[in-house]
């Protein structure tokens, strides 16, 4: 299964070491990612691959909303065929 995770927020250093470093701690695997900045925010978005997950998309949610308080960002992950879904015409 393959998921969708978006990070925003003010830019600041350690953003993307810290989110890929909570996945890699989990299992799992990014596929592509893409980022940029606006000013002085920060916008995320990855392509991650679940296949050899040790936790399910809601527990990765709770470590990944921590992650979020500490760095000061937002930080959201959905399967991928839900993704797709809410932003289909």
């Amino acid at each position: 299964m393959r998921a969708v995770i978006t990070v925003i927020g003010k830019d600041k250093k350690g953003i993307i070491a810290g989110v890929s470093g909570e996945l890699a701690a989990v299992g799992v695997n990014i596929l592509d990612i893409s980022q940029t900045t606006l000013q002085e925010y920060f916008a995320m978005i990855m392509l991650v691959d679940m296949a050899d997950a040790t936790l399910g998309v809601p527990a990765i949610q709770k470590k990944l909303d921590i992650k979020g308080k500490q760095l000061e960002m937002q930080i959201k992950i959905q399967r991928e065929d839900i993704f797709n879904a809410m932003h289909e015409i």
